[in-house]
């Protein structure tokens, strides 16, 4: 019976045409299909499914690349090339049969084009690659960055807009698109956010930090794209690699900076290499998933244990996430080969790293290190989620660290900061509580080799929302946004805090991460526009984009120093300052008017001095004292 064929697929083929043969009484039929099925059957053995990175560039800083080529047994391929300035160093089987590692180096005076790589094996059919190698943009090496003159809007892109419905659903993507459940789907996609460039601009924002679009073909939860499962490859629900690049490009024409979430810690369970990994340590702890101990301070613990540091560092950061072993040499050049692929390809103005602390903090440096050796200007944020600024400040570029550690990670995010903005605006002001928790926090500047350039917030995509961490309280809220945007650092704000968005009772990330209104067709309410927002919201939108226009403008607030003085009262006043620019911002949280007497400031105030207070766009002369409304921010701006 021809069903009862053999399943190789060469002799099943074979055994097939045997029988028919047979039927039909000859041979030579055999001989002849026999000789077309041989060069098929070796084609068939040998072929190439992936190639990463897909396209490299002319004229780059590092000269090398390490290209992972992925296919059905090509093991033992040596590689060759004739292209011009391009030279094959090497070539590395890997423990599976199907990768085989490449090795180029490109002279400095290589020219664009298509590099024919030619892959040849004795007894196997030769296998060809064409490579591109493509035209850099100019300028590209000292391309601008996130600096303390942005504020960045951060947007979790599957609940910000539906700009085309047609993908919500994608086939062989498991997870479907549902907008009732909080942990599914909900459609949101670059084309949402590009069609939506004009309101971010007008609000006042510099800067967009994007949750990670890469493909996460997981089987669900996937909207939030912690769990890539294709490093090359934008999530097609999200859109197109060319989606995520006119992205840029387009936010780029109005003003607006791109940042790109990545992660070098860990992948998707669903990832395509987790069938097939390359080597047997390509994943830590592999085969025999262990998860983190998510102790952060080991790092930086002088009496931590070898265990403790190891099963932080290679402990998978949940069952879904595989933890990459950076200590690879292969995994290591791929991540850091990937993050300078999208910074070129997307031509980002920066990085936002999560789980910075999680994989191993010297191959962190070396994929730091090597990403500003080719852009000397970058800015890039890690995420150290501790309250501890001893801790943060390990891993900033310039801390001499008594381990010897070196970095060259500019910014991180200020999560003591943070933690403490919180403490001070829901707790009673005492001499050890309230506005001191964040004077506090500041006084340990001191450990930072850089605290201007840390990324400071009032929340963000993983914790509960501003309004709700001070219990819905609005006039809390404001003095919370009052203050990140006044103080040192680089200010980030999440998405619909501009508009109230909250989680009351409920800290599920689901909800913390809603969708924007206005952003589907048929939201009753529409944010963009303004339609069907309450009075608070409207109210509240006003004051954000109040602060963001005037802080573009004001160059005390975006770089100058701060002078601040110890709270009293319920009060905390400080000043952002530069040799001709003064801001004085007085934060009273206190539930009554309350006097302020301003001879206390003499370093920064002149008697009979004239302000303008930001806020309500008024000139106020400064005298002895001032009357400070209850619960309320006030931001005055003069020149010395």
């Amino acid at each position: 019976m021809l069903s009862q064929a053999p399943r190789n697929t060469f002799w099943g083929a074979f055994y097939i045409l045997h029988e028919i043969t047979l039927r039909m009484k000859t041979w030579k039929y055999l001989m002849l299909f026999f000789a077309i099925l041989v060069p098929l059957n070796a084609q068939a053995q040998s072929r190439i499914e992936r190639i990463e990175p897909p396209s490299w560039w002319a004229g780059m800083h590092d000269p090398t690349l390490q290209i992972m080529v992925y296919g059905q047994d090509l093991k033992g391929y040596q590689v060759s090339t004739d292209y011009p300035g391009v030279q094959v160093v090497a070539v590395h089987d890997a423990f599976s049969p199907n990768y085989v590692f490449v090795d180029l180096l490109f002279h400095w005076d290589v020219q664009p084009g298509t590099v024919g790589l030619k892959l040849q094996r004795s007894g196997s059919p030769d296998l060809q690659i064409d490579y591109p190698l493509n035209r850099r943009r100019s300028g590209s090496a000292f391309r601008a960055s996130f600096t303390p003159e942005d504020v960045i809007y951060l947007i979790t892109p599957d609940r910000f807009a539906n700009g085309l419905t047609a993908n919500d659903q994608m086939p062989g993507m498991p997870d479907p698109y549902n907008r009732t459940d909080p942990f599914g789907r909900h459609g949101g996609d670059l084309q949402g956010i590009k069609e939506h460039l004009d309101y971010v601009k007008g609000m006042g924002f510099t800067a967009l930090w994007i949750n990670p679009v890469l493909e996460n073909n997981q089987l669900a939860q996937s909207y939030h794209g912690y769990a890539t499962t294709d490093f090359y490859q934008v999530d097609p629900r999200f859109g197109t690699n060319e989606d995520f690049q006119e992205l840029s490009e387009q936010a780029a024409g109005q003003g607006l900076k791109v940042i790109m979430d990545m992660i070098a810690n860990h992948c998707g369970d669903r990832h395509w290499w987790m069938q097939d990994p390359p080597f047997e340590d390509w994943l830590n702890y592999q085969g025999h998933p262990e998860i983190t101990t998510h102790r952060r301070t080991v790092n930086q613990d002088p009496h931590a244990s070898s265990a403790d540091r190891e099963k932080f560092s290679s402990g998978w950061f949940v069952t879904q996430m595989p933890d990459l072993n950076q200590r690879n040499v292969f995994m290591a050049n791929y991540i850091i080969q990937n993050s300078i692929w999208w910074v070129e390809y997307a031509n980002l103005s920066g990085i936002r790293q999560d789980t910075y602390s999680y994989p191993d903090k010297y191959f962190m440096a070396n994929w730091t290190c090597r990403i500003l050796n080719e852009y000397p200007n970058f800015n890039i944020v890690g995420e150290e989620w501790v309250g501890n600024p001893s801790i943060v400040s390990y891993w900033q570029r310039g801390k001499i660290n008594q381990d010897g550690y070196t970095s060259c990670l500019p910014s991180l995010m200020d999560f003591p900061l943070t933690m403490a903005l919180h403490q001070a605006l829901n707790e009673d002001s005492d001499f050890g509580s309230g506005w001191i928790r964040v004077y506090d926090v500041l006084a340990n500047d001191f450990v930072y080799s850089d605290p201007g350039n840390l990324t400071i917030f009032p929340d963000n995509h993983d914790m509960s929302r501003i309004l709700t961490q001070v219990g819905e309280d609005v006039a809390k809220d404001k003095l919370a946004l009052a203050f990140i945007l006044t103080t040192r650092g680089i200010p980030q704000i999440y998405y619909g805090t501009e508009i109230l968005m909250s989680n009351p009772g409920t800290d599920s990330h689901g909800v913390i991460r809603s969708d924007f209104p206005g952003g589907w067709q048929g939201d009753r309410v529409n944010a963009f526009t303004g339609q069907g927002l309450t009075p608070e919201q409207k109210d509240m939108q006003s004051y954000v984009r109040t602060l963001l226009q005037w802080r573009q403008s004001n160059d005390a607030v975006r770089y100058g120093k701060l002078m601040h003085y110890a709270p009293e009262q319920g009060v905390y006043v400080y000043f952002r300052y530069t040799d001709d620019r003064v801001v004085m911002v007085v934060l009273n949280k206190n539930n009554e008017v309350v006097p302020l007497d301003l001879s206390r400031f003499a370093e920064q105030l002149q008697p009979g001095q004239e302000a303008r207070d930001v806020l309500h766009n008024q000139i106020i002369h400064l005298e002895q004292k001032l009357e400070l409304v209850p619960m309320e921010p006030l931001i005055l701006e003069f020149v010395k």
